[in-house]
């Protein structure tokens, strides 16, 4: 079973255990999957070993039926290359119909992590590339996903690839340091995992008791007002799908977050981690952007500057935020001290806000509307979601009051609101 792990690594525990102990925190707390239910695993083909052990698990715990969708990023390299140009981003009609049939079906959705080729897509036509990502599929899935119709979650399973692209020795310190993100160390990781939620979920509680009209960042090449509407609604650890089940949306996760009302940012940004684009395939560092009346209407990068620019120009609305996130020094993933390169580990490094999808559960209320009704109340609706971290110990961040009144939410990197 240990294809990914060469005879020469050493983790601190046997691999296949690992697994086991990942796998059962993935089912029973990321997706908490339900008797009968059917869940489908997307992942590469490197990520082979992770996917086999989270499908027995689900089936353990009484799957229905689990199926794993592997997607091959060469395939899409191929397109990019030497498809006609009218086929670029043009997903098979059985695949589409299978992702529509979710909204019947409600199945559990794991969506595994971690690029083995972060540089595969270095050097191609950027337009072509931006048109060969398959927004017919995301048009499908984001309705389901963002709504929370279903229990998904986005967990990371480490390749030879992604361990290269983080600079760690081999795939087995990755792994080690995924399993330290995940709480995986731990005697219990499924009970410290809850306790974890519950901690998450009592400061979304102190924030929301405080009812701020807006957020503010400000340091080293940042100062940005993002307002906030009555109905946006600070959220951390769980939430529940439509039938009421409890799931772990991002493992792991350190965040609490609100959807911002769009209309309402003002300033600049500085990010201070590197993210990887990945519809883009490219690495970005350095990126400043500048917003006015809630547009980005500046972006410059020290590198991917390009990939952002040709996103920008392709996705309607991506040019908004529809997040905006508190991450403290007391994080797990921090305490790894790696760059992972992709932002479900890379924005737990660190408070964050996001241009494109804002997400109804950070506003109260929007469930019920149309995309249309979510955009007027002031939740963005995109078909991209990019997270960008801006916090670091230099960094600030205040809520205010709508009487012009500050209070300090993080200093020094520690969450210091009160309630």
């Amino acid at each position: 079973m240990c294809n990914h792990v060469d005879e020469g690594d050493l983790l601190s525990e046997p691999y296949d255990l690992l697994l086991e102990k990942y796998a059962a925190l993935v089912v029973r707390v990321g997706v908490n999957v339900q008797p009968g239910q059917e869940v489908v695993i997307s992942a590469v083909p490197e990520q082979a070993d992770a996917a086999r052990a989270v499908a027995a698990e689900a089936y353990r715990v009484g799957a229905s039926r689990v199926i794993v969708n592997y997607d091959d990023p060469f395939l899409q390299k191929a397109a990019v290359e030497h498809a006609p140009e009218e086929m670029l981003g043009k997903t098979a009609e059985h695949t589409l119909a299978q992702v529509r049939g979710w909204a019947d079906s409600r199945p559990a959705l794991i969506s595994l992590s971690g690029n083995p080729h972060p540089t595969l897509m270095e050097g191609l036509d950027p337009d072509r590339l931006a048109k060969s990502v398959p927004i017919d599929v995301i048009q499908q899935v984001a309705p389901i996903v963002t709504t929370n119709k279903v229990a998904w979650t986005v967990v990371g399973a480490p390749t030879k690839g992604w361990a290269d692209s983080v600079g760690v020795a081999d795939v087995a310190q990755l792994w080690d340091a995924v399993a330290v993100a995940m709480r995986l160390d731990q005697a219990d990781p499924i009970a410290a995992w809850r306790s974890h939620v519950e901690k998450l979920k009592a400061r979304a509680a102190i924030l929301n008791a405080h009812g701020f009209d807006k957020i503010r960042y400000r340091g080293p090449g940042t100062d940005l007002t993002l307002g906030l509407s009555d109905r946006s609604r600070w959220v951390g650890g769980s939430v529940e799908n439509d039938a009421g089940v409890e799931f772990v949306p991002n493992m792991p996760t350190e965040e609490v977050f609100v959807s911002p009302d769009w209309r309402r940012a003002e300033g600049f940004v500085r990010t201070s981690a590197p993210f990887f684009l990945s519809t883009m395939g490219a690495l970005v560092e350095g990126l400043e952007i500048e917003i006015s009346d809630g547009t980005i209407t500046g972006a410059r990068a020290e590198r991917g500057e390009e990939a952002v620019q040709a996103q920008f120009d392709l996705i309607p609305r991506s040019r908004h935020l529809g997040e905006v996130a508190i991450v403290d020094a007391d994080s797990a993933v921090a305490r790894t001290n790696l760059v992972y390169k992709d932002m479900l580990f890379d924005e737990n490094v660190g408070s964050h806000v996001a241009w494109g999808m804002g997400y109804t559960v950070g506003m109260d209320g929007s469930l019920d509307l149309t995309p249309e009704q979510r955009i007027g109340e002031g939740l963005n609706q995109s078909d991209t979601h990019v997270d960008i971290v801006i916090g670091s110990p230099e960094v600030q961040i205040d809520g205010i009051h709508a009487d012009g009144s500050v209070v300090a939410v993080t200093r020094g990197n520690e969450f210091v609101l009160t309630d």
